[in-house]
C-alpha cells in the first residue's frame, strides 16, 4: 500500500472530515480512504448520449404523437 499525504487543507474542511468520521465510527484517516475510494473508483457514469444510442428501436415517431383527447 503507498501512503499519502495530503497538505494545505482549509481548516473547515478538515472539521468536517473528522465530524463525518466521528459520526460513522471511523478514524479521520480511515474515512479519508473511503472517500477517496469511494470517488474515484466508482464506476463510470454514460452521459445522455451513450445512454440514448444503447436504447432500442421500438417504434417509428409517429407511433408517439400526442393525440388529442376528445370530449
Amino acid at each position: 500500500m503507498a501512503n499519502l499525504v495530503v497538505r494545505n487543507i482549509d481548516e473547515d474542511i478538515v472539521k468536517a472530515l473528522k465530524a463525518r468520521a466521528d459520526l460513522l465510527g471511523h478514524s479521520a484517516e480511515a474515512e479519508h480512504r473511503i472517500i477517496l475510494a469511494n470517488t474515484l473508483l466508482r464506476p463510470r457514469k454514460k452521459s445522455f448520449a451513450e445512454i440514448l444510442k444503447n436504447m432500442p428501436n421500438v417504434g417509428m415517431d409517429d407511433d408517439f404523437k400526442r393525440r388529442q383527447q376528445v370530449e
